[in-house]
């Protein structure tokens, strides 16, 4: 959270500071057997009136809201260790202007990737401190696209400290909620949008940004935005952003049901986020626990801890570490915000209005340079007729996706046209075709693109010596980077996998096409290995993978000074369409680092 913003007279500005998770001197009661009702917000309660009392369906029949799934908190801890260990390769910071801020993108990023969203990371391109990192937005690609609820918190911490609560518990708890919507997937009746921002110590530069860059419709698209800002502070009350608001109404009852007794949060008043939504005229809300500002005797008397003391006595310091943090009030957190999301962006059953998505033929197969087509069908399969969207991904360098026409109203058809160039790397593709309607649905069309029998020699991983920044690495790519403790075998960068000295593992992945026509194709990478372990027992692994195919496991016996070369022929993968992967495994231990650098996949 930022130290100061100055407020608007005359406009009531509640910030979502710090969460803190209460002492244990406060016992936590029995969550709720399910979330409270599920709720929308009109445009009448965006303009702060009271909602009107609901009514019952005439449809009683109708399925129960569906309950909110229970965040698993170690999961979100796990995530607070990666911030906590990226910031300490980094000078013991994660501020906005430096890699371990960057480095911090890049471990959400990988994760969200490869769980199914729709990822952006946003340049900050005025406003700024110099040389700060993106915006991380990531938007799960179901449910209304004209209804959009967004869940955001800032990722980096000041210079003086990790920020581990100010604000990796935001950070990682929202990270963690979307994991698990997207590991559930359950029918989405709206959009969810998460963001991680940039440069929020410095003035909240990067939300204001982000807003500023919206125009008026798709800021109408946004229903509300929550924000999340130190929610485990160790001696933390329970505050929320503007209280009586309908906005905070799912969240306020979720911490009703506990019987928490929250709080108006009014020491994070514009100094938060979702301070530059409130000046778009966007409802906001959120949880806070509270930062620098001390506890009152009444606030220790129904919520526990010290009176007269901090909520927060890390607050801004290098002692904001993974031992910052009360994982009771981090749990009653996360689990408010799941069921804040299922409550207004999950629907229980099968929208009113469906359809149906298929691509025939599901295959083709082509010359370089040659067209592949499909009829992309459609069918209404409940209520009313819709229009679809149509659109491709998955596509490799050199093809590309049409469809004629672009947009179809269920029950109609519309013609694929896959088409390549005579550059196209022979190989198999699987490409994702998407309908878009008030929900979406997906379907996969593979490409096969044949080999003409010759072989142009060429390297096939991207940014193999780690130079430039995480793409196209996915999986734990906050290892990558210019880490102090390492060093690199070319440049600058490289990555550091494992080296925590407790159990862990940490893994980066790439998918490439191995070219049909070719003799050989040879894996080469440059590894070196320090342990603290002793004797000949492989306490500590690391294992190169081509998809579950293990080629090859070094240990912490296999410890050298200094880089050595290894080399993998892969030439049984010649033609297909690979993932590799680097990973390393460490026990609970001493610590073993496994450092790669300058790896290449040469076909010849």
């Amino acid at each position: 959270m930022v130290i100061r913003r100055l407020a608007v007279a005359g406009i009531s500005l509640a910030v979502t500071l710090g969460a803190a998770v209460l002492p244990a001197a406060a016992a936590a009661p029995a969550p709720p057997s399910a979330a409270p009702p599920s709720r929308t917000i009109s445009t009448a309660d965006r303009a702060g009136q009271a909602p009107a009392t609901s009514r019952p369906h005439a449809d009683a029949g109708r399925a129960a809201p569906l309950a909110a799934p229970d965040i698993d908190v170690a999961k979100v801890q796990a995530h607070l260790t990666e911030l906590n260990a990226i910031a300490t390769r980094n000078g013991g910071t994660r501020k906005s202007s430096g890699q371990g801020y960057r480095d911090s993108v890049a471990y959400a990023k990988g994760k969200l990737q490869a769980a199914g969203y729709t990822v952006t990371e946003q340049p900050c391109t005025s406003g700024c401190a110099s040389g700060a990192g993106p915006n991380l937005i990531a938007e799960w690609p179901q449910g209304d696209a004209a209804k959009v609820y967004m869940f955001g918190s800032h990722l980096d911490s000041v210079s003086a400290g990790p920020g581990i609560n100010d604000n990796g518990s935001g950070s990682a708890a929202l990270l963690e909620t979307a994991l698990t919507l997207a590991e559930q997937h359950p029918a989405m009746a709206a959009r969810v949008r998460f963001a991680w921002w940039t440069d929020e110590e410095q003035g909240l530069n990067g939300s204001d940004f982000y807003v500023n860059s919206l125009s008026a419709a798709e800021r109408a698209k946004i229903k509300a935005y929550y924000n999340f800002d130190m929610i485990a502070s160790p001696n933390g009350g329970y505050f929320i952003n503007h209280i009586t608001s309908a906005a905070a109404q799912p969240m306020k009852a979720y911490w009703d049901s506990l019987s928490l007794q929250p709080e108006e949060n009014t020491e994070g008043a514009g100094r938060s986020d979702d301070y530059s939504f409130e000046q778009a005229g966007i409802a906001t809300s959120g949880y806070a626990m509270g930062a620098s500002a001390r506890k009152t005797t009444a606030q220790a008397a129904k919520w526990g801890g010290t009176a007269a003391r901090a909520y927060d006595s890390c607050y801004h310091q290098s002692c904001d570490t993974t031992g910052n943090i009360n994982a009771t009030g981090l749990d009653r957190s996360v689990d408010g915000i799941a069921a804040t999301l299922w409550q207004l962006a999950v629907t229980p059953s099968t929208p009113a209005n469906d359809f149906s998505l298929a691509v025939s033929p599901t295959t083709g197969s082509v010359d370089p340079g040659a067209p592949a087509t499909g009829t992309v069908s459609t069918a209404t399969t409940a209520g009313s007729a819709q229009t679809v969207q149509l659109s491709a991904s998955g596509a490799p360098a050199g093809v590309s996706v049409s469809f004629s026409p672009s947009s179809v109203t269920s029950g109609a058809g519309s013609t694929m046209t896959v088409t390549t160039t005579t550059a196209t790397a022979p190989g198999t593709y699987s490409l994702t075709v998407t309908g878009t309607g008030s929900i979406t649905h997906t379907a996969t069309y593979t490409l096969t693109v044949k080999g003409t029998g010759g072989c142009t020699g060429q390297q096939l991983l991207g940014n193999g010596g780690f130079e430039n920044g995480t793409t196209p690495w996915t999986g734990d790519t906050g290892v990558i980077g210019a880490h102090s403790g390492q060093s690199a075998h070319g440049g600058s960068r490289f990555a550091w996998l494992a080296g925590y000295g407790y159990s862990a593992t940490d893994t980066v992945s790439q998918s490439v096409t191995v070219p049909a026509g070719c003799r050989k194709a040879t894996l080469t990478y440059w590894l070196h290995i320090d342990t603290d372990e002793s004797g000949g027992v492989a306490y500590d692994t690391f294992k190169v993978k081509v998809g579950s195919t293990t080629l090859t496991t070094l240990s912490n016996t296999d410890a050298a000074a200094g880089y050595t070369q290894r080399t993998l022929d892969l030439s049984a993968y010649i033609g297909q369409r690979i993932t590799l992967t680097f990973t390393a495994t460490e026990d609970s231990g001493l610590q073993t680092s496994f450092v790669v650098d300058d790896a290449a996949l040469q076909t010849g």
